[in-house]
């Protein structure tokens, strides 16, 4: 037998073959180039053993194959040595499917990009039912396709359209949707997984194909049609000079429709130019990025089982309601029970939405608890406050939060804006006091600023990292300034929309600019989002700190009681939960509007890096992309910034000083930042 360190191969009385994969040193099992090597030995050893069947496995509790090796993408430099990586990957799937015997899957967790595409090849797939399990094509997120047969084979075995829903939006499939399209052959119990897998090999039932209306869109004839509506839908929310991946999938899949040869050749040449396009590089970066986040929490040894919430509003009843949902016991306050049940009002609704199962609905519900005299805070091992942006108010509750709280409890602030040595001034020990700052809408956006004060202990730093991480959320640990990072960054972008709206350029002209960038929403938009007092505050808080001007059309606004989506009106009127907004095809947008728009953020960025607010540029990157959804194909402002070049961007916000004020002189920072 072959001698690998990644797979063994066992054969058992029944003559069926037992291929585990375990990655040594390793939680997840990927298909790095090793990997696939000692694959494409044990096949080979397979092959000539000729066992009535192969099951193929992993040894790892998590999942079975995450995908291939992200950082072997690092590597790559040109589409050349893409297309030999991916031809090599491709060889040995084929193997797989060539073997002369049937091979089943046994599938439990995630089987996800190559993961996946490797159980394609396999003649049958078995997969263990439960909450964890996942599988998907997401190779579009890092800004590739499918590249080990995976664009031939899902169309060949699910069908056209399942297929091209898989690969297009990046979303796996839980397992009654997998079985459901074919994806795979069985959905048993885990204990049986093995026994069934098994089981399908020794009884050989033919190998399932694409329905019979998928095969007829398939045909030469159909594919230009599908093709068209496809395309037509993707221009709706990327476009193909910014996302090219998706475009490619349906191109591939036109032309040659899954079928011969050709169609691997043209797969594996389709994903080495798209490794090394910037969008690729650049939606590589946020992956690596994501993971250093998470990776921030691991060096604590506290425990976190019940959190206490003070403050019952929108931010703190969804807060509540999120760690819930995480498996915490939660206890909610506020003053009185009126102000405590529509949170936890919402909370029910929101179980129900994302759970759907009702004894899991009404586990969450039960971990959630009304708590109008906080009887729950000297058991809590966190106490988060969330009540309104007022000094004298909360420096009053933590009076009486602090005798109460256990010794190691952490005690958080979720200010959006106001300093954590302001707020710790009158604590007996002020070195406790750390933020925990979430965004709007909780359940969303990812990620949370851990915030530090000038007192703050760096175990309590450490342990909100940690507890962030419990919640699966992305923390950024920063410095406490005005602004923080994430408004500070994002309040000049803002600010700028307002004030070209008080020039007399439309709000949809505007919004459709900063859409064109990148940026998920518009900035009137994301203004009337999150609300006009709100951003009021945090823009006269800066305004203070760095003798800014707020644009005089939001106080107005604000006068007005037009507070945004949460009113019915802002600067669009809402219904339904969206926006109104009227056409302005003809208006001749403004040559300079998307650098007025954009290159204040990176001003200020810049500005936060040289104060020391956050560690380095790949954290501010990190943190601007998982907060506001900065154009991910672009790496970050930073990173846009380098790709752009420092003396274009200097010299841009010099010529935008002249015409526009001030407010655009370039920062000092720009003068050690390496471009």
């Amino acid at each position: 037998m072959a001698d690998t360190q990644t797979w063994s191969l066992q054969i058992d009385a029944d003559r069926v073959a037992w291929l585990t994969c375990d990655t040594p040193d390793a939680s997840t099992n990927v298909l790095s180039a090793p990997v696939l090597r000692d694959l494409a030995a044990q096949l080979t050893d397979i092959a000539a053993q000729r066992p009535a069947g192969v099951v193929i496995l992993s040894a790892k509790p998590s999942g079975f194959i995450a995908g291939a090796d992200i950082k072997e993408f690092l590597q790559i430099r040109t589409p050349e040595d893409g297309y030999e990586l991916v031809r090599a990957g491709q060889a040995v799937l084929q193997s797989l499917e060539d073997l002369p015997c049937p091979s089943v899957a046994a599938l439990h967790g995630f089987a996800l990009g190559g993961g996946l595409e490797l159980a394609l090849a396999c003649t049958y797939r078995v997969a263990a039912d439960g909450p964890t399990l996942s599988l998907g094509l997401p190779e579009v997120m890092l800004g590739i396709h499918p590249g080990f047969g995976g664009t031939v084979r899902a169309v060949r075995l699910i069908g056209v359209r399942p297929a091209l829903d898989l690969m297009l939006k990046g979303k796996p499939y839980k397992g009654s949707r997998a079985l459901d399209v074919g994806l795979i052959d069985e959905l048993v119990p885990p204990a049986e997984l093995r026994e069934r897998a098994k089981a399908r090999l020794l009884r050989s039932p033919p190998k399932a194909t694409a329905p019979f209306a998928d095969k007829l869109m398939n045909l030469s004839l159909a594919r230009p049609f599908i093709a068209r509506q496809t395309v037509s839908t993707l221009r709706k929310s990327v476009r193909r000079d910014q996302y090219p991946a998706p475009y490619a999938i349906v191109d591939l899949w036109q032309r040659y429709g899954a079928a011969g040869p050709e169609s691997y050749e043209a797969e594996a040449r389709s994903i080495s130019e798209l490794m090394c396009t910037p969008t690729s590089r650049n939606l590589v970066r946020v992956f690596l990025l994501q993971d250093r986040l998470k990776g921030l929490g691991g060096k604590s040894a506290s425990q976190f089982r019940h959190l206490h919430v003070v403050g019952a509003g929108v931010m703190g009843g969804d807060i509540a309601a999120w760690a819930a949902f995480r498996g915490l016991t939660v206890t909610l306050q506020d003053r009185s029970q009126e102000l405590i049940q529509p949170a936890l009002d919402r909370a029910k609704a929101f179980f129900d939405k994302r759970l759907k199962d009702p004894a899991a609905v009404a586990a969450a519900v039960a971990r959630l608890k009304m708590d109008v005299p906080g009887e729950g805070i000297s058991d809590a091992d966190v106490v988060i406050e969330a009540i309104f942006e007022n000094v004298d108010a909360k420096r009053a509750l933590y009076a009486e939060l602090e005798p109460i709280l256990k010794p190691d409890a952490i005690l958080a602030t979720n200010t959006s804006s106001i300093k954590i040595e302001t707020l710790s001034e009158k604590l007996r020990d002020p070195s406790r006091l750390v933020g925990i700052h979430f965004f709007n809408p909780v359940a969303q956006l990812q990620l949370v600023e851990i915030v530090q004060g000038a007192s703050t202990q760096a175990q309590v730093v450490q342990n909100a990292l940690r507890f962030t991480r419990k919640l699966d959320r992305l923390p950024l640990p920063c410095k406490s300034a005005p602004g923080f990072v994430v408004n500070r960054i994002l309040t000049p972008y803002v600010n700028e929309a307002l004030f070209a709206l008080e020039a007399g350029i439309p709000a949809e002209v505007i919004d459709r600019v900063g859409k064109g960038f990148g940026m998920p929403m518009g900035p009137i938009e994301l203004t009337d989002v999150v609300g006009l007092d709100v951003s009021l505050h945090v823009g006269r808080v800066l305004a203070d700190a760095f003798q800014r001007r707020v644009p005089d059309i939001l106080g107005k606004m604000v006068e007005l009681k037009k507070l945004g989506r949460k009113s019915g009106e802002g600067f669009y009127v809402w219904r339904n939960g969206k926006p109104i907004k009227p056409e302005s095809a003809q208006y001749a947008v403004p040559e300079d509007l998307e650098d007025r728009l954009i290159l204040p953020m990176l001003n200020e960025a810049v500005a936060c890096l040289r104060e020391g607010v956050v560690a380095d540029a790949d954290l501010l990157d990190a943190g601007v992309i998982f907060a506001t959804g900065f154009a991910p194909f672009r790496g970050g402002p930073l990173q846009y910034a380098k790709a752009r070049g420092v003396a274009n961007i200097t010299a841009r916000l010099e010529d935008l000083a002249r015409r526009h004020g001030e407010r655009f002189r370039p920062d000092a920072g720009w003068q050690q930042f390496s471009g």
